[in-house]
């Protein structure tokens, strides 16, 4: 696709000046100058033109709220002097993958007073003998390069992150309260269980004792069968006994 028409895409039934962050990755620039952007992105704080075919910035429009612009695998060699003019407040900038093949190549940059950092891996600049102080020194500016500073400390979180950061409170809170939480629900949880187990219990005894009266209950009425059958064999014997008794007086008289 075209830069113009991507640009044009990008937009979103947004005016020019309304856009803020603009990435147009991937497209192509008819012959290799910045096609599509205008004066009119006056509020244009981030541009991503990865891989588009650019090898010159000198079309680049005048954007003066700037900050980050991110032009790596394209072919730029050079002609970068015109970010100084037109991206005044620019921060940071990447040129990973381009043809700066020199320190000459990024003199001009240090008229962009406001640049921080600067990428240019994969660019035949970093196989120079003593390539990061040498860079450093041409750029006082600079406070990273390449994602590390002169000390080789790794650049920290965007300004963006960290005001995310301060809002959300000091690190570990986050933490203390999902702990606080866990336990919290651990323990309704374990109140829960006890509770269940508590009362399951309780109808497994109920329902042992009813089994033991009723199995109380069947073996008096056993034994109660037992007694009067007993008892009516007695008295059977007894009735028995009564009326051999009377015979034998008969027949004595």
């Amino acid at each position: 696709m075209e830069m113009k028409k991507r640009i044009s895409l990008e937009l979103r039934n947004k005016s020019p000046a309304e856009v803020v962050e603009l990435l147009v990755d991937n497209c192509r620039s008819g012959d290799g100058e910045v096609e599509g952007l205008t004066d009119e992105y006056t509020e244009l704080e981030i541009l991503s033109m990865v891989n588009v075919g650019l090898s010159s910035l000198s079309k680049l429009p005048s954007l003066p709220k700037l900050r980050k612009l991110d032009v790596s695998d394209n072919t730029i060699a050079g002609g970068l002097d015109t970010l100084a003019e037109k991206c005044p407040n620019l921060t940071y900038l990447n040129l990973s993958g381009n043809k700066i093949k020199d320190l000459s190549s990024i003199e001009v940059l240090q008229n962009v007073k406001n640049l921080k950092s600067l990428d240019l891996y994969s660019c035949e600049i970093t196989l120079l003998d003593d390539y990061r102080d040498g860079v450093f020194e041409l750029l006082p500016q600079l406070t990273f390069l390449d994602g590390y500073d002169q000390e080789d400390n790794e650049v920290p979180d965007s300004e963006a992150d960290s005001d995310e950061d301060d809002e959300a409170g000091p690190p570990g809170d986050e933490d203390e309260d999902e702990d606080e939480e866990d336990e919290e629900e651990g323990s309704e949880g374990d109140e829960g269980e006890v509770g269940l187990s508590y009362l399951m219990k309780e109808g497994i005894q109920d329902e042992e004792d009813d089994g033991d009266y009723v199995e109380e209950d069947e073996e008096d009425e056993e034994e109660e069968e037992d007694g009067d059958e007993d008892g009516a064999g007695d008295r059977g014997e007894k009735r028995k006994r009564d009326a051999e008794d009377e015979g034998d007086d008969d027949d004595d008289e």
